[in-house]
């Protein structure tokens, strides 16, 4: 590791992403956060010892709807969890991170844990007697720990600010896990460096240590170094993969490489990758620009400068085509959402097509695409996955998503928002 690297990573720790520091008590310190919790929980305070990630994951957990005495649901059990665990990218990693997890959590009587992007368990592990008390909690495979579920918790947090963290017993926003302390890093895919869960490590006060913050994201970082390893990129091959979805601008990975594509070459190359059969240059004329005075000239100056950066051969013209195959984000989620895959989209969607580009094209597929989900998601009434949605960017201001979030999980936060929303509607109409 560079010296700049092992820096950096320092710097990581010391901010307020530790649970204690140095010399803290941490009986005293469980005390003043018991205190502080109930003045947030009664009144809405934050008040010191409160570290300001967990007050934002506080606020964030009320916002959501998640009340202090709540507990985790379990959603996938025997057959299905086991497809899904066994289908997930992290299954590949499963051995090393047991290999330089595991003795320490049973020698610690710790629990091992890896949750999904969001924040559902898949694995837990470690010493059988505090597997049987974490289970009274249901930390156990197959439940949702995810902030938007039961509030502040090392994995779900991790998953959601994409950052390592630790939390300590009266820091979890749920009551019943005030006795508990836990660290949890998020793994990233090595290709996309989109978050794919975290690993955990859950047990005592004992854990409220730098070293056990320190341990998890190194155990991370090994599981994102074995993902680039057992996925590595296959130059020669011609395959080329599209990330569009929730970027204005396409990363494209072809022969080896990593291209960030402009604006413009990423609504072509989406739009190309949609139509493998080819698009002539009217055709895409019109998909691509509102303005119909816009002279083909210019659309063949972008065409030879996204020539040169795909490379020889890769973009043909008459009909303009990929000679390529391209795998897309935005197919992976499609292609799920026509299987009935409803859970397996909504965890590859990580936001709309492109969504700033104004191509009359782009924009349908943008609104297919969105409107495919949230009516899967609607149809499901799965109140996790409504829940992630409502909270998401994208669809904060979605009516039909939180009336639908309202009618399966009637919370008052979720009450309030519906309120708010019809309220606008409301007055829209009015103007």
């Amino acid at each position: 590791m560079s010296r700049t690297a092992a820096t950096s990573g320092e710097a990581e720790l010391t901010e307020s992403w530790l649970a204690l520091e140095p010399g803290a008590d941490p009986v005293e310190r469980a005390r003043a956060l018991r205190r502080a919790h109930e003045a947030f929980t009664e009144a809405g305070t934050v008040s010191r010892p409160v570290r300001a990630v967990v007050a934002d994951s506080w606020r964030r957990s009320v916002h959501a709807g998640v009340g202090p005495d709540g507990t985790a649901s379990v959603e996938l059990t025997d057959g299905d969890l086991g497809t899904y665990r066994s289908e997930h990218p992290l299954a590949r990693v499963m051995p090393l991170v047991r290999e330089l997890l595991g003795s320490f959590a049973a020698d610690g009587e710790h629990l091992l844990a890896v949750c999904d992007a969001h924040g559902r368990l898949l694995w837990v592990e470690g010493h059988p007697a505090t597997r049987r008390l974490a289970g009274r909690m249901n930390f156990v495979p197959g439940a949702r720990w995810a902030e938007s579920a039961v509030g502040t918790n090392a994995p779900g947090t991790a998953v959601a600010v994409g950052r390592p963290v630790q939390v300590f017993a009266a820091e979890h926003f749920i009551r019943r896990v005030h006795p508990w302390t836990c660290a949890a890093a998020p793994v990233h895919d090595p290709r996309t460096g989109r978050v794919l869960g975290a690993v955990d490590i859950t047990g005592g006060n004992g854990l409220a240590h730098p070293h056990s913050l320190g341990f998890v994201q190194a155990v991370a970082r090994a599981a994102e170094s074995q993902l680039a390893l057992l996925t590595p990129e296959l130059p020669g091959t011609g395959a080329a993969e599209l990330t569009a979805l929730g970027r204005d601008e396409a990363l494209l990975r072809t022969d080896g490489r990593r291209v960030r594509l402009s604006r413009r070459h990423s609504e072509i190359v989406v739009l190309l990758a949609q139509h493998p059969e080819g698009l002539s240059g009217d055709e895409l004329l019109c998909a691509l620009y509102e303005d119909e005075t816009v002279p083909p000239v210019t659309l063949r100056a972008e065409l030879a400068r996204l020539r040169g950066i795909l490379g020889p051969g890769r973009l043909a013209s008459r009909p303009y085509r990929l000679t390529m195959p391209v795998a897309s984000d935005a197919s992976v989620v499609e292609r799920r959402l026509r299987a009935g895959a409803v859970t397996a989209a909504a965890a590859e969607y990580a936001g709309p097509l492109l969504p700033g580009s104004r191509a009359p094209a782009v924009a349908r597929l943008r609104r297919r695409l969105s409107d495919g989900l949230r009516a899967a998601l609607i149809a499901s009434g799965d109140p996790d996955l409504l829940a992630d949605w409502a909270h998401a960017p994208w669809g904060e201001d979605d009516f039909d998503i939180w009336r639908a979030l309202a009618a399966v999980r009637p919370t008052a936060a979720t009450a309030a928002r519906l309120a708010a929303l019809e309220s606008e509607l409301t007055a829209a109409d009015t103007w």
